[in-house]
């Protein structure tokens, strides 16, 4: 029996695969399962959020670059109250307080604010304080906001039950 096109089917000791096996392989579970019916969403449906516009999840491109934005300003802020160089800690601690107190006074960081971000709580609207230095210590061990769920929340955001999203004009907020 010839098949159509170039390695369309391939044995294997024995074994049957076909380029249906294979990409279904490389594109992973979600992709499987959406092939059976399963139906995800998009992100931040589960969360009641819009799928796009002001209040959406916050893109992962967009909370890195807030996040390099803030790391810069620490550094910057180190260096400038340091005589010598500062101490390797310094632009941490810098970090974890900026961080902290501007999510829980302002709802986003400096950078966050730059990219148009704010961290806001899953059930009521705005961060109270001691979620938000929750949130910030998590984030400063960076591993946690390296593992995020479908809905692009990090274990430090579901620690403090917040979730990043986009800001828009006030006349939009309203």
């Amino acid at each position: 029996m010839a098949l159509s096109g170039y390695r369309d089917h391939v044995n294997d000791k024995g074994r049957d695969f076909s380029r249906k096996d294979v990409a279904g392989w490389l594109e992973g579970p979600k992709a499987s399962l959406e092939e059976q019916g399963y139906e995800f969403g998009y992100k931040g449906q589960r969360l009641g959020l819009p799928e796009q516009g002001p209040g959406a999840v916050a893109g992962l491109g967009r909370r890195f670059l807030a996040l390099t934005i803030d790391w810069l300003a620490c550094l910057l802020i180190a260096n400038l109250i340091s005589s010598k160089q500062p101490a390797p800690e310094l632009p941490l601690i810098i970090f974890f307080v900026e961080v902290a107190v501007l999510t829980a006074l302002m709802g986003s960081s400096f950078g966050q604010r730059i990219m148009g971000i704010r961290i806001v709580s899953v059930t009521h609207g705005r961060l109270d304080p001691l979620r938000a230095v929750l949130r910030t210590l998590l984030l400063c061990l960076v591993v946690p906001p390296l593992i995020f769920d479908r809905d692009q929340r990090g274990l430090h955001d579901k620690a403090a039950g917040s979730v990043a999203v986009r800001m828009g004009h006030a006349a939009a907020e309203k």
